[in-house]
Formats: C-alpha cells, sequence, structure tokens
C-alpha cells in the first residue's frame, strides 16, 4: 500500500500500529513497519501512533479503472432521519448507472437506528447498503466518520463517491479525496458519465461566468459533493431487490478526538431549499420600502423572502436567505423575482424552479431569459396591486388561494 508512508526518525517501534489495525495489514519486519493490501484506509493507525510517525502521503497516483466499479453514495442522518439530499444522489446516480452498467450502492454510519433507517433506501432501487452501526459514531464527528467511509470505499472500490454538499458533506469529503489522493469536485449542478466511466461533473467556476466541466481522469474514485435541491429525487421501483450489509466496527474505528460535552435540539425551521413559494428581493427594491413590499407578497402566498449577493451585502438580509453561489440553491414550486438583473450567479441556482415570474422595468434583463412569465414593469406599482389582489381573493377563498 503507497499511501501510508512511515517516518523511520521517528518511529520507535512500539508496535502499537500493529496491534491495533483491524484488520492485520501491518507487520513488524527487520527492516521496520510494512503494509499489506489489507489496509482499509481508515487511519487508526495514524491516531493510535505516539510518535506521530504515520501519515498519509498525498501525491497522485494512477489507477487501474477497470478494478473500481459502480457508485457509492454516503448517507448523511439528520435528527435522526435520512437527508432529503440523499434521495437526489440515489437518482442522479441512477441515471448514470444506466449508462456505465454499473450499480448504486450507499454506505450509512451513524449510532442506534442507522440500520433501521438503511431499510428506507432499498426501495429507491439501491443494490446494496452498507451500515456502520456504533455507540460512538453519534453526534456527526467528520473524524471516525470518515475512517469508516474510507474502509468501506476501500472494500468496495467504487468508481465514483457522491456526497451531499451539506455543512457536515463539506467537510469529510476533503478528508475523504485527501486520503485517496483523487479528485474532488464540489457543488456541482450536473453530472455525467462517459463511457470510459469518466464522470463529467459540472459547476459554475469564475464567480458563475463560465459552466466548467471537470474530469478526473486519472484516479479512482471520483468525488463529488451536490447542494440539496439540485438535482430529482429518486423514484420508487415496483420490486426492490437490494441488500442491508451491516459491516464490522471496532472500538477504535468508532472513536473520536471531538468530545460531545452537551447538545440540544433545536426545534427545526424551514430551509429556504424546502420552500416551495419564495419571493426575491433584488437590487431593483433599493430600500426598506421596496424589501417591505416583497415581504408583504411573500406573507400573502404563505412563503418566505430571499435575497440576492448585493441586498445581502447591503445589510438587508442574511446569507440563510441569500440565492446564489455564495448562497442556497432553491426548486421551488413557484419563485417571483423582484428588481433581479438575472447574473448566472443567481439563475443557475434557482433555474429548477416549477415556475418563474420575473418584474423587471429593463426589457433587456437577463433573468427574462430564464423566466416563464415576464412583468415589464415597476415593482414599486406591481408588487402592491398584486399583493391586494391575492389578499382580495384569499376573503373570498375559504380554501385560500390556488397557485
Amino acid at each position: 500500500m503507497d499511501f501510508l508512508k512511515f517516518n523511520a526518525q521517528k518511529c520507535s517501534l512500539c508496535g502499537i500500529c500493529v496491534e491495533k489495525c483491524p484488520f492485520g495489514a501491518l507487520t513488524m519486519e527487520d527492516d521496520g513497519i510494512k503494509v499489506s493490501e489489507n489496509c482499509r484506509m481508515c487511519g487508526i493507525c495514524v491516531r493510535q501512533c505516539p510518535e506521530e510517525a504515520i501519515k498519509f502521503e498525498q501525491r497522485a497516483k494512477e489507477f487501474d479503472k477497470s478494478q473500481w466499479k459502480d457508485f457509492l453514495i454516503y448517507v448523511e442522518q439528520e435528527q435522526g432521519d435520512i437527508h432529503p439530499v440523499t434521495y437526489e444522489l440515489i437518482g442522479e446516480a441512477r441515471k448514470m448507472a444506466e449508462k456505465a452498467g454499473y450499480k448504486v450502492n450507499c454506505v450509512i454510519v451513524g449510532g442506534e437506528g442507522t440500520r433501521k433507517n438503511a431499510q428506507k433506501l432499498l426501495p429507491y432501487g439501491t443494490d446494496k447498503v452498507y451500515v456502520y452501526e456504533h455507540p460512538g459514531f453519534e453526534g456527526l464527528k467528520a473524524d471516525c466518520y470518515t475512517d469508516a467511509v474510507a474502509d468501506c470505499i476501500a472494500a468496495t472500490k467504487p468508481s465514483s463517491v457522491l456526497i451531499g454538499a451539506t455543512a457536515f458533506g463539506r467537510s469529510m469529503a476533503p478528508r475523504l479525496a485527501t486520503r485517496f489522493h483523487t479528485g474532488l469536485t464540489a457543488d456541482c449542478t450536473t453530472l455525467d458519465i462517459k463511457p470510459n466511466t469518466d464522470m463529467v461533473q459540472i459547476r459554475p467556476a469564475f464567480g458563475g461566468n463560465i459552466m466548467a466541466q471537470i474530469g478526473i481522469t486519472k484516479s479512482r474514485p471520483q468525488f463529488a459533493t451536490v447542494r440539496y435541491r439540485v438535482m430529482d429525487r429518486a423514484k420508487k421501483v415496483e420490486h426492490p431487490a437490494g441488500k442491508i450489509i451491516e459491516c464490522p466496527v471496532s472500538d477504535a474505528m468508532a472513536y473520536s478526538k471531538i468530545k460531545i460535552l452537551s447538545s440540544e435540539v433545536i426545534q427545526k425551521q424551514k430551509s429556504l431549499e424546502e420552500e416551495e413559494i419564495i419571493v426575491v428581493a433584488g437590487r431593483g427594491a433599493r430600500n426598506e420600502n421596496g424589501v417591505r413590499l416583497c415581504q408583504e407578497l411573500a406573507d400573502v402566498l404563505g412563503g418566505q423572502l430571499a435575497f440576492t449577493r448585493p441586498m445581502v451585502e447591503d445589510g438587508f438580509g442574511d446569507t440563510a436567505h441569500q440565492i446564489g453561489l455564495s448562497g442556497r440553491t432553491v426548486r421551488p414550486k413557484l419563485i417571483i423575482t423582484c428588481g433581479v438583473s438575472g447574473a448566472i450567479q443567481f439563475t443557475s441556482c434557482m433555474n429548477g424552479s416549477e415556475y418563474i415570474v420575473a418584474v423587471n422595468t429593463d426589457p433587456d434583463a437577463q433573468i427574462f431569459k430564464t423566466a416563464n412569465y415576464c412583468l415589464v414593469d415597476d415593482l414599486f406599482q406591481i408588487v402592491p396591486k398584486l399583493t391586494e389582489m391575492l389578499k382580495k381573493r384569499k376573503e373570498d377563498d375559504e380554501d385560500g388561494v390556488s397557485l
């Protein structure tokens, strides 16, 4: 195994790494510690070495692509349930798997209840779900979670690994890519696969001015993170035939340097990504009065108010309600943009919406190329009238507004 390197000057030949390795991959030889092909890249020896004499060497290396097959989806759990981005990753992987003749497998790591959650994935066409359940995995701990997922990758050799671009996913993905000396493309908006099994990973680059096609051509696995609500959710299959595979977890693998001193369950509020109706205040809203008009429209529709980046920078909103490359990606049923110019940094993160209504005084605004319904008018004139009309309809219709 070329990845693990020992510093002979630091190593005291204490043998702790040999003793702690759960896979028997390390042996004590006359010329030092040797690593066999049984190594799973779990990182236990690196953490256990008292002299810090072991490390993963970051060096690019070509792989025999034929030895790396199928897709592996990392399944994140949130407050005891599966994060919905998982189903989107499964859906996208299944589309590519048909082209490559691959299978779609999942790996799920966590404490009590993890195996039960794994059962929920089988109806969506997954072939195998690898379960790492251990009390030590309670709480999201990037270090030991990385060890478990690395163990699964080393054992199954997937061609591509897809991870949700959540806060935790963005922490774990680069750790895995570094450990396997391969590439990682973050925040992909489109994925495809070539006949040679290289995955085409498309994402905005250079501030959103171009859509870059990124390929990992000389190493495996290929890592990509994908934002929530960017891709279509997987549909259930008629005759699920997947299997649950429980993987052995040692105490050393589940050990984490992260200690949870206390925890508190915070009442979850509906995030912008989960919202079905959004009103966006752009630069054309100009001031507090314009923002207030947009907020009133959002309230009467029963949706949320969002902002473009310039409005957030001017202090009218926060990043949790910002749409764009540096904010959130959304796919609501209805989005109404008010005074938004329509730069690609914004539109690339909302163009999957079911219905897009744009209000702008400039008939040549870029947003009109994306919108389904275009209103060339002053938002200060049309938004109050639209709000008043919707209020009146709600008063006349006890069932609410029909969109």
